[in-house]
């Protein structure tokens, strides 16, 4: 996996819920826990943060933890994630990996089987995502910076800008595997977005003892047996692209 990058955007000046990727959760904060969810993967990964100056305690995180940064434009998510991968050493056949850091349930062994499907060269992007039916909030997306350079290259509008992947089919035609869930369960919110969501993931730690070791087969289960976790935040919508 030498040629893996996985880049994980987080910035403190969210509009729903300012400075949530360094709220608490599990004695330490949802940013921390993200990371050491995906402590397997912890050498691969690069968090692209922002230059507007609130960047500051995401930075001092990653480096009390070694993890690797970049600081890019705020807005232009699209152009962070392209000079974060090749300030870090990208090439055209590097793998890039997109995760959300608003995604403290964010599971290492989803993670890995996208990876490991996209590097088996088959498909442009690789995806495990809501559409596909699982919760929202393990979304996982892997593709070539072949593919990112060329998107960044072309990708004019603000949305495309401020999401990485949407613009990428308008630009180039491309294959794209999804890994599917067997069953619907895209209402569950497990990313997030405002207070509830927080409240929400902070009661599901607590069924696990605040452990951050389970597998998604073991959260899928309890949250099935314990619906009214998910109720807690079902009434949140999710933003709009």
């Amino acid at each position: 996996m030498n040629k893996v990058q996985i880049i994980i955007q987080a910035r403190m000046t969210s509009t729903r819920l300012p400075g949530k990727v360094m709220l608490p959760l599990c004695d330490s904060t949802v940013l921390q826990v993200v990371l050491d969810r995906l402590s397997q993967l912890r050498p691969y990964i690069i968090v692209a943060t922002t230059n507007d100056g609130s960047e500051q305690p995401i930075i001092e995180l990653c480096d009390k933890l070694d993890v690797k940064t970049y600081r890019g434009d705020t807005d232009d998510v699209l152009s962070r994630y392209y000079e974060a991968a090749k300030f870090h050493g990208a090439d055209k056949n590097t793998t890039i990996v997109r995760i959300t850091s608003d995604c403290p349930l964010i599971d290492n062994e989803l993670c890995l089987k996208v990876i490991e499907k996209h590097l088996e060269k088959q498909f442009d992007i690789v995806n495990l995502g809501p559409h596909s039916g699982y919760p929202r909030g393990l979304d996982c997306c892997a593709f070539s910076f072949k593919l990112l350079e060329h998107t960044q290259k072309l990708a004019t509008s603000k949305e495309d800008r401020e999401h990485v992947t949407l613009g990428m089919a308008k630009f180039l035609s491309v294959s794209t595997y999804s890994f599917a869930e067997g069953e619907s369960l895209s209402h569950w919110r497990l990313t997030l977005d405002e207070l509830d969501d927080y409240k929400a993931i902070k009661a599901i730690y607590s069924e696990f003892a605040n452990k951050l070791e389970f597998s998604y087969s073991e959260l899928k289960k309890m949250l099935k047996e314990k619906p009214e976790l998910t109720d807690i935040n079902s009434h949140v919508d999710q933003k709009v692209v």
